[in-house]
């Protein structure tokens, strides 16, 4: 299986942004964003050119990569999935990406990153509609259900977890998560405004148009 296995703070550095990709790391004042608020490379203290119409393109399509932690084949694949459902491509190419499984994961607080949430779906620790599913991209679907996969649930990993989650507040609002029960259902489709990405993804529809 294909990984990007490139440094992630270097990854926030080049968006000028965190992107959150090592979890609680980003909340401190390790975060590379904080340490050296400049790109990476020999020539990152000197700032960015005016980007040209493609380069824009180009640096929106990157960092919505860098967020959901796709390859290049993964994020085509993904766009081609959706681009000709009715609707606003750009947002149906959000709402595919945090339709998937690992950043369910990842939405409901099983996993500090989605590079956590993945190894947790590929070690075989998550179910959907009480089936075990290893495959992170998996795209979850209104109705289903997300849980831990019972024979891993005594697992200490999610016994620490427990209190975190049952004083958990912010679940995503297509996600219903039963704290009793540890499981969240979907109830509907992201939204722009559910995700908290300061993106335009319609400007990749520009980007595979060209």
């Amino acid at each position: 299986m294909a990984r990007d296995i490139n440094a992630k703070c270097r990854k926030c550095r080049r968006s000028k942004e965190k992107l959150f990709l090592k979890g609680d790391r980003c909340a401190t004042p390790k975060c590379a964003i904080v340490r050296r608020a400049y790109g990476p490379g020999v020539h990152g203290k000197k700032g960015s050119r005016n980007q040209s119409e493609y380069g824009t393109q180009l640096a929106v399509k990157q960092k919505i990569k860098r967020i959901y932690g796709v390859l290049e084949d993964q994020f085509r694949h993904h766009f081609d999935e959706v681009k000709n459902k009715p609707g606003m491509t750009g947002d149906l190419l959000i709402s595919r990406l945090e339709r998937r499984l690992d950043n369910v994961v990842y939405r409901i607080g099983w996993a500090a990153s989605r590079a956590q949430a993945r190894q947790l779906v590929n070690h075989g620790l998550i179910a959907v509609n009480g089936k075990k599913v290893d495959i992170p991209s998996f795209e979850v679907k209104l109705g289903n259900v997300v849980s831990i996969n019972k024979p891993k649930a005594e697992k200490t990993y999610f016994k620490n977890l427990e209190q975190f989650i049952k004083n958990k507040k912010d679940f995503p609002k297509w996600i219903n998560f039963d704290k009793t029960k540890l499981e969240g259902t979907i109830i509907g489709n992201p939204e722009r405004d559910d995700i908290g990405i300061n993106v335009d993804a319609q400007v990749v529809v520009e980007y595979y148009s060209r």
